[in-house]
């Protein structure tokens, strides 16, 4: 069992903030391993598109929830919690620090603070709101929503198709909304935990999502997107970058629109990566002007007294 002298550091910001470089130089300073908590690196099928880490930077330092997934196996927030539990008891028995690292609120809260527990929800269900989706569009889950839960229309991102369907689905199964099985308490944890965020002026972070872009086209990241068509009907493959590949395939968009479209889609997910993320008082947040490494270094040693 993991104790309150164990300490889990949250590296977190938005998407090609930097995090993935951090939390190496960090590992090797305090000598631990990495966790991810980017939930669309948890595929193998989908490495190029979602900015994987690099097999040298894997070899630097031991990382675990990267590519252990296919796109065929259904896996959520709430399994997810429950594999990191267990990773960090397994962990924590050789150090006394772990790195956990990513920019989706969403699972980092469940590490964090823990989730509530959801009811099951029926294959049939799921497989007919997903049809009425695809068939209806994003304004059929904002209006059935927001009709029977109000509460939770009011603040989740209507942009997320994943998240509203999660919304229906429990309210198709249950008769209930999905807000009254929310109770919004967090689960204490027998960790520590320190988060620190990455903060970066809003041009040069949007120059680093556009460099990043063209840089993963040359990685091949069409081939990728190609070779991914028989399966774009599943969840996994509903995100930034693939959509508009699979539109330039479809043939509705040539390539230069799809490619900066993708850079438009990828600064507006960063910008709601950050709105989640600043909802969170206790991260510390870390100007990228300023030294991480030294500032992450210092707080840690404060905190240990």
């Amino acid at each position: 069992m993991t104790d309150r002298n164990k300490t889990l550091i949250i590296i977190t910001g938005p998407t090609a903030s930097g995090k993935t470089e951090l939390s190496i130089k960090l590992a090797q300073i305090i000598n631990t391993e990495i966790i991810s908590a980017d939930s669309r690196q948890f595929y193998r099928e989908m490495k190029i598109g979602t900015a994987v880490p690099t097999e040298k930077q894997m070899n630097t330092v031991p990382h675990h929830f990267i590519g252990h997934l296919s796109i065929h196996e259904q896996y959520n927030v709430s399994d997810f919690e429950q594999d990191i539990l267990i990773k960090l008891d397994e962990l924590f028995q050789q150090y006394n620090y772990v790195i956990l690292t990513g920019g989706s609120g969403l699972y980092l809260d469940a590490v964090s603070k823990g989730i509530d527990d959801m009811p099951d929800i029926p294959a049939e269900i799921r497989k007919s709101i997903d049809h009425n989706y695809r068939e209806h569009g994003l304004n059929y889950l904002r209006e059935y929503l927001k009709k029977v839960d109000p509460v939770y229309y009011s603040e989740v991102d209507i942009n997320n198709p994943n998240r509203m369907k999660r919304g229906v689905e429990v309210f198709e199964a249950t008769g209930k909304p999905f807000s009254s099985f929310r109770k919004k308490t967090s689960q204490k944890r027998d960790f520590k935990i320190l988060k620190f965020g990455l903060l970066w002026e809003r041009k040069l972070l949007n120059d680093r999502i556009n460099r990043r872009t063209e840089e993963m086209m040359r990685q091949r990241w069409l081939e990728e997107a190609k070779a991914l068509i028989p399966f774009r009907h599943l969840n996994a493959l509903n995100t930034v970058g693939y959509k508009e590949l699979f539109a330039y395939i479809d043939g509705e968009m040539n390539l230069e629109q799809a490619v900066d479209k993708i850079k438009t889609q990828t600064r507006r997910y960063a910008k709601r990566q950050m709105t989640w993320l600043k909802r969170d008082p206790d991260i510390y947040w870390v100007d990228i002007k300023d030294d991480p490494v030294d500032y992450i270094l210092r707080t840690i040693d404060r905190s240990a007294v």
